[in-house]
């Protein structure tokens, strides 16, 4: 590594992307999953379904494939699926898109993300508010943009924020306020009333809103908000969303990002340069994906509520002490009941006890806070039917033991 410039790697070993010797970092994911490999546990750690998407989604893949749509897409993605993803935010939001200047297609979420960071920040001195835990990529992100995580934490069961340590976050300085809803690693959906503070913030402190949307087909009690439909948003918030969670194609790495014309422009000037354009025959079938009727939405939020709840009922008979999820693909336990003390030691351990693999939460969180949630564990409720109903007879026979 002695290539990498001394200052990216101080940047990149601050955002636990490297090791004091220069090597990589395997993430929590990877060791997870290579310990189900291993052990034959199921892995209900990484948040991958194991089934594939909509048919009609497969099929004009194919289809774009063999009619020859194999070569690079438009910078900002073809122009029916731009028109796809404008379509859907006014049939499900009524939000108002040019499709031609106001939406632009990325390379799944996370690369959405890392181009709208690293357009929006100014410098160090710029802040990012995000709320914790955070998904994994955000330090990683804001670290390599230069400038500052400030994470206001989400309390333990129902991971709302303290409305006033949200103030107290956001300040002059904070140049993004990065909200992820529903929430991934939590499962909960923010409050209207936490929003709405969101929004406040942001027009006192002259901040941007990034909102991370990938969920927002899975609320399990009602219907998703965007951020930028509430008074006073749109005009300063850049939202992301992707195909891979709503149809089940993780793999495919579709995603967009929606927003001011002059933001999009922003973000586009960054991702030009990051990957130039993603998989062509995908973004067609994206399009399908994203025009199929209402009763295909409606269930893949009913569907994954009834996995969630299979799930929440296995670990509350394991003797865990379950957050219900109001969205998402996870539940969050704590272990302190089984007598777990640290969740990293928990879930090394978790697959030999009973053949599940689970994720610690504090990977999810900054090192100076891991005390806030040092038995706290996350499972992923995407998974079959009869995998969860496995894994919570297994997980239950912790406590028959």
């Amino acid at each position: 590594m002695q290539h990498i410039p001394g200052a990216w790697q101080r940047t990149a070993r601050g955002a636990g992307l490297l090791a004091a010797d220069g090597s990589s970092v395997p993430t929590i994911f990877a060791e997870m999953s290579a310990l189900a490999a291993t052990t034959g546990a199921l892995n209900l750690g990484q948040g991958f379904p194991d089934e594939d998407g909509p048919e009609a989604v497969l099929e004009a893949a194919r289809r774009a494939i063999a009619d020859g749509v194999n070569q690079y897409a438009p910078g900002r993605g073809f122009p029916d699926l731009l028109a796809a993803v404008a379509e859907h935010q006014r049939r499900f939001y009524g939000i108002e898109l040019d499709p031609a200047r106001e939406v632009l297609v990325t390379v799944g979420a996370t690369e959405a993300l890392s181009a709208t960071l690293l357009a929006l920040i100014d410098g160090p001195d710029d802040e990012v508010v995000v709320f914790e835990p955070y998904y994994d990529s955000y330090a990683a992100c804001v670290a390599l943009s230069g400038a500052t995580l400030v994470p206001v934490p989400l309390r333990w069961p129902d991971f709302q924020p303290d409305l006033e340590q949200l103030a107290s976050a956001v300040s002059d300085r904070t140049r993004v306020i990065l909200v992820n809803d529903p929430h991934n690693p939590t499962g909960t959906v923010f409050t209207r009333e936490v929003l709405d503070e969101v929004v406040r913030l942001a027009h006192r402190h002259d901040a941007i809103i990034v909102t991370d949307e990938v969920y927002e087909h899975l609320v399990f009690d009602g219907h998703h908000v965007p951020l930028s439909t509430l008074p006073g948003a749109a005009e300063r918030t850049v939202s992301i969303s992707s195909a891979g969670k709503t149809f089940s194609l993780t793999g495919w790495k579709t995603g967009w990002v929606t927003g001011p014309a002059e933001l999009v422009s922003a973000v586009l000037a960054v991702k030009q340069f990051l990957t130039y354009v993603g998989g062509s025959p995908f973004q067609p079938a994206i399009a399908v994906g994203l025009r199929l009727p209402d009763a295909f939405f409606a269930s893949v939020a009913s569907e994954m509520a009834a996995k969630a709840a299979l799930l929440g009922t296995g670990l509350r008979a394991a003797g865990f002490e379950v957050s219900a999820p109001g969205g998402s693909y996870f539940t969050v336990v704590d272990a302190a009941p089984l007598g777990a003390t640290d969740a990293d030691t928990f879930c090394r351990e978790l697959p030999a006890r009973a053949g599940v693999v689970g994720i610690p939460l504090t990977a999810f969180v900054s090192p100076a806070h891991r005390d806030r949630y040092a038995t706290l564990v996350r499972f992923a409720a995407c998974k079959r039917v009869e995998v969860l109903a496995e894994a919570a007879e297994r997980l239950a026979g912790m406590r028959r033991d």
